[in-house]
């Protein structure tokens, strides 16, 4: 029997809900509910492409020519993002993490990161997944366990997907600003959404526009979480992000490499800090030896 490309998998499920995590990358391959996908996945015998499911440690999106400066220290992360030169979406995607404890309904992954090029500091993740009545909870948490102080961002990638083409879904996005970036996809400023092609504050159909843009200044409702939702004709899915989550990346997916992928499902990606974080340090972590962050985002079902 050949080995499953994303490694052993591990299934969650809680009344008609079902997930698959996987051992590569710690990753969500699959979550439904009933007979109904709630994110766009991918298949067993496929890799993640489009960071698909992944968790993006110890930085979210990308870094300038995978180049910053630590400390008086001038550091260099191998180019990860070969298209247009970056270090993009961290250092775990594509590690084997263990399982430390799995319940019918809930798992633990656990990682050490020990120093490498470009990132010289150790670092102990855990990422776990749990079912319940309320939905998907993810929550995640980054120890220091090296003898410096150490940079460090988080966020997500999943896909949500109504089971058709995201273009007459109604997306509401309670985010009051957003990124502007050059040809690069590095921000250069920050606009407000109002009146502008990009403000979803009030649910609308997405239409045809292409979205590959990080929205901040995140409105939150009473238990302090801000959500975005994608609501169809008769369904709809929401995802909430805790306070350790600031910005939100939105990707129509229009530059998928497989064509067939692309607009059938809309990444919202929750993100700690925004893209070249390391660089501007804007909103990025310091975490000093033996500090731990923790941060935390779901999915709520909706009909």
């Amino acid at each position: 029997m050949s080995l499953a490309a994303s490694g052993e998998q591990f299934e969650l499920s809680h009344g008609d809900q079902r997930a698959v995590v996987v051992e590569v990358g710690g990753a969500l391959r699959e979550y439904s509910v009933g007979d109904r996908d709630v994110i766009d996945g991918y298949g067993l015998h496929e890799r993640a492409d489009g960071g698909r499911g992944q968790p993006l440690m110890p930085w979210p999106n990308r870094i300038c020519d995978g180049r910053y400066v630590w400390d008086g220290e001038m550091m260099q992360l191998p180019l990860s993002d070969s298209k247009l030169g970056h270090a993009i979406h961290g250092l775990v995607r594509w590690r084997n993490w263990q399982v430390l404890a799995w319940e019918p309904s809930r798992l633990t992954f656990g990682l050490r990161l020990f120093p490498m090029a470009g990132y010289p500091f150790t670092l102990g993740l855990t990422i776990e997944y749990e079912l319940s009545d309320a939905g998907l909870r993810v929550c995640t948490r980054a120890e220091n366990i090296g003898t410096g102080p150490c940079p460090y961002g988080v966020g997500f990638h999943p896909y949500l997907t109504l089971g058709a083409s995201i273009d007459h879904a109604r997306l509401t996005l309670p985010a009051e600003r957003i990124l502007v970036t050059d040809e690069r996809l590095m921000p250069v400023s920050s606009e407000p959404v109002a009146g502008t092609p990009y403000d979803f504050r009030a649910p609308r159909e997405i239409g045809p526009i292409v979205l590959d843009a990080c929205f901040h200044d995140l409105v939150r409702d009473g238990d302090g979480r801000a959500r975005v939702t994608l609501n169809g004709a008769d369904t709809k899915v929401t995802l909430w992000m805790g306070h350790a989550y600031n910005y939100v990346m939105i990707y129509t997916g229009d530059t998928l490499g497989v064509v067939a992928r692309r607009r059938r499902a809309l990444a919202v990606e929750p993100m700690s800090c925004p893209p070249n974080a390391f660089v501007s340090a804007e909103s990025l972590v310091r975490l000093e030896p033996t500090q731990t962050h923790m941060a935390e985002w779901g999915i709520e079902i909706g009909s």
